[in-house]
């Protein structure tokens, strides 16, 4: 096998597709008569193999005609790839989807693929009562849909993928085998998938498809980076012992894909239900907001507690800056909680206060004319403030709260939470939660340097969901699972979280966590589409403020 076919098979693996011998001898003369370079053959493969997947007839094993198609496309294509210039008005491009307007897409295990659940399109005609534990069906499914997805991802990544490489190339993949395969196998090593789980006993166990098996720690020294909390997923080495239990070796996380692997694949489904773009659009879209909206902002706010002294006045201070300087941001998101306290079961007279604060707000911003006319404003709800369920994903703050707000603004949305925005090409996961203190409470088996800043970070994107906890701590609506999830990866995931404040980059996922909009230095962020990057702010309060 020359090394032209083992690319073009290396390439063609990472999408799960199989090749005929006459598909590889028609990549070759494409190779060849292009003239290509040795050190372009793969990139030129690969944007083939991404054009291929795209097509509503392809098939795992790629069909030479459709393939024929797609080459035909891309030379027709040629240097047509100019976009009409006209001007772009943000407004038309700038969607807040909530958690519950998501279509449900799940994962079939038969077609190896995911298709729109019909039970979704029940739901959408007909009231249903919400339900912290869901049906036994919704629950199951949707693990299961969590642990398909994350293994398709897995085997997909180059050190996991089957292969008909050479022997000599084989030695440095690494198989996946199932818990059922460790039966009368005692003494041997194994790598699996599973999810991180206590038995009956109350001792910690693996959890695939095909059954459990029970951890022993006691000969790992470190795990990997990230935390492995009850409910999380993880990739398990270790040996199998005659008494049933699987002594680990070593445990990480699965490997985190990025966002435009999974859209050259995916890149067909309408995951948030505002319609679906090619690549080649999204890379139009992102040449055009670096160029034409360079100066657009969006404003993230954490922890607005309107009953707090500080809260308005702070606000205020931001808006005149914002005025004086001609940087009213197109965007502007406030994340509870919207209260210091909880008032779920106070009296009437905490109640009313917490309406009123929602009006006082609405008094500020509407004393700034550009920015009440100009900027869209989401709301999304905190752990304590309002709503009509206490689980996630979780409804908007209850209307007759903010209705004179909402009155005055035609550009104020009250978004659930999580909820997400679609600005062009780019996908931002917002979501208020105080999850880490939740994870470090419930970190199994060894536990890692909490130290660590690179553990704050890594277990979110790497488990594709915003919950990898079990249901008993972090209480979810199994039918809305899907809303949970991060797969494809986003663009922009916000952890509103009373945690240290941080940002980062991970895997191509720009992640970062505002900070509390509380205290003397009162904090914020400015994110910028043009370089989906994000700037961390500050106001610091004079003493006669406080």
């Amino acid at each position: 096998m020359s090394d032209r076919q083992r690319i073009i098979i290396k390439v063609f693996r990472k999408f799960s597709n199989s090749l005929g011998p006459e598909v590889i001898q028609f990549l070759e003369s494409i190779i060849e008569q292009h003239d290509i370079p040795d050190e372009d053959v793969e990139t030129s493969i690969d944007l083939i193999a991404k054009e291929y997947n795209k097509e509503d007839d392809a098939t795992m094993k790629v069909s030479l005609d459709v393939l024929q198609r797609v080459y035909e496309s891309l030379q027709d294509r040629g240097e047509d790839n100019q976009v009409e210039h006209e001007f772009i008005d943000p407004d038309n491009h700038l969607f807040v989807i909530d958690a519950y307007d998501m279509p449900r897409w799940v994962w079939s295990q038969e077609r190896v693929h995911f298709h729109v659940d019909s039970q979704w399109i029940l739901l959408l005609r007909i009231s249903t009562s919400l339900s912290s534990a869901g049906t036994p069906e919704s629950r199951i499914a949707s693990m299961r849909d969590r642990l398909h997805i994350i293994k398709q991802c897995v085997l997909r990544n180059e050190h996991f993928a089957p292969s008909t490489l050479p022997a000599h190339d084989r030695e440095r993949l690494v198989t996946l085998r199932s818990t059922k395969q460790l039966l009368g196998r005692a003494g041997e090593r194994f790598l699996l998938l599973g999810l991180l789980a206590h038995n009956k006993e109350g001792k910690v166990c693996l959890e695939d498809s095909d059954g459990r098996v029970e951890l022993d720690f006691s000969r790992l020294d470190e795990p990997g980076d990230g935390f492995f909390t009850d409910g999380c997923f993880a990739l398990v080495e270790g040996e199998y012992t005659e008494e049933g239990t699987l002594e680990i070796i070593a445990i990480g996380q699965p490997p985190c894909e990025p966002r435009e692997t999974s859209r050259s694949i995916y890149g067909h489904i309408d995951f948030l239900g505002k319609g679906a773009t090619s690549l080649l659009e999204d890379r139009q879209y992102a040449l055009r907001v670096k160029q034409e909206l360079a100066d657009l902002h969006f404003f993230f706010f954490s922890d607005v507690w309107l009953d707090h002294p500080q809260t308005l006045p702070g606000l205020q201070k931001i808006f005149d800056n914002c005025i004086e300087n001609d940087f009213v941001p197109k965007l502007i998101v406030m994340c509870g909680n919207f209260t210091s306290k909880t008032i779920a079961h106070g009296n009437a007279r905490d109640i009313q206060r917490y309406q009123d604060n929602f009006d006082a707000l609405g008094d500020l911003i509407s004393s700034y004319h550009n920015i009440a006319h100009s900027t869209h404003i989401v709301f999304v709800p905190g752990p304590l403030d309002i709503t009509v369920n206490s689980v996630l994903p979780k409804r908007p703050i209850l209307a007759a709260f903010v209705n004179r707000l909402k009155s005055k603004f035609p550009k104020a949305h009250f978004a659930t939470n999580p909820c997400r925005i679609k600005f062009f090409n780019q996908e931002l996961v917002i979501f208020r939660e105080d999850l880490m203190a939740k994870m470090l409470r419930n970190i199994i088996g060894v536990k890692a340097d909490v130290k660590s800043e690179d553990l704050k970070r890594f277990t979110i994107l790497d488990q594709t969901h915003l919950s990898p906890l079990s249901l008993h701590i972090q209480p979810t609506l199994s039918d809305y699972d899907h809303a949970m999830r991060l797969y494809p990866l986003p663009t922009v995931l916000v952890l509103a979280d009373k945690y240290d404040r941080f940002k980062m980059t991970y895997t191509g996922c720009h992640v970062f966590n505002p900070g509390s909009f509380v205290g003397k230095t009162l904090s914020w962020s400015a994110y910028k589409p043009s370089e989906i990057n994000s700037e961390e702010c500050t106001l610091e309060l004079e003493s006669d403020d406080s």
